[in-house]
């Protein structure tokens, strides 16, 4: 994986005008992130919780030696709960933040496909009169004729990860 997400420069992919993005369903909608923030897709493990962690801070894992934060995108989008189920997995996604590189989990129902998006039909997110949802979310793009709500990973989690303790 990483000899192939260092062969490509600034998310583009083949043509000119094109990124990859995997997609992921979480409570019936689909969402995408880009492919170079994802370290790796794993399936759902039970975490250890860390006390007065924020709301959608499941706690953590242990991986390969690196404590990773895990992050709940139901609670942090408030959306209902639902089970955990075989196809509930943790994508590992790899930041930039102001402290250097670190790897944080999402959460998230399942996941779908890496895609081919044009940078032409990335749209921007409509303004709700809530900069909170604006401040994740990067863009809309339509693929397949499908919604596709595009995430900008390293705003998805900063807040949730600048509490004390939480810090890799």
């Amino acid at each position: 994986m990483e000899k192939f997400r260092d062969s490509r420069a600034n998310g583009s992919v083949g043509n000119i005008g094109t990124r990859q993005v995997l997609t992921f369903s979480l409570g019936g909608e689909v969402y995408g992130v880009d492919i170079l923030r994802v370290k790796e897709i794993r399936g759902w493990s039970p975490v250890t919780r860390i006390p007065q962690a924020p709301e959608a801070v499941l706690g953590v894992l242990n991986l390969r030696g690196l404590i990773v934060p895990i992050v709940d995108l139901r609670v942090r989008f408030a959306l209902a709960s639902a089970e955990f189920t075989p196809l509930t997995v943790i994508i590992v996604l790899s930041l930039r933040t102001e402290t250097g590189q670190r790897e944080c989990g999402i959460v998230v129902d399942n996941v779908n496909d890496v895609v081919d998006v044009a940078t032409e039909t990335i749209r921007p997110s409509p303004e709700l009169g809530a900069a909170r949802t604006n401040e994740f979310i990067e863009g809309i793009a339509t693929h397949d004729e499908q919604m596709l709500i595009l995430l900008n990973a390293e705003n998805l989690v900063s807040n949730q990860l600048s509490t004390p303790g939480l810090a890799a």
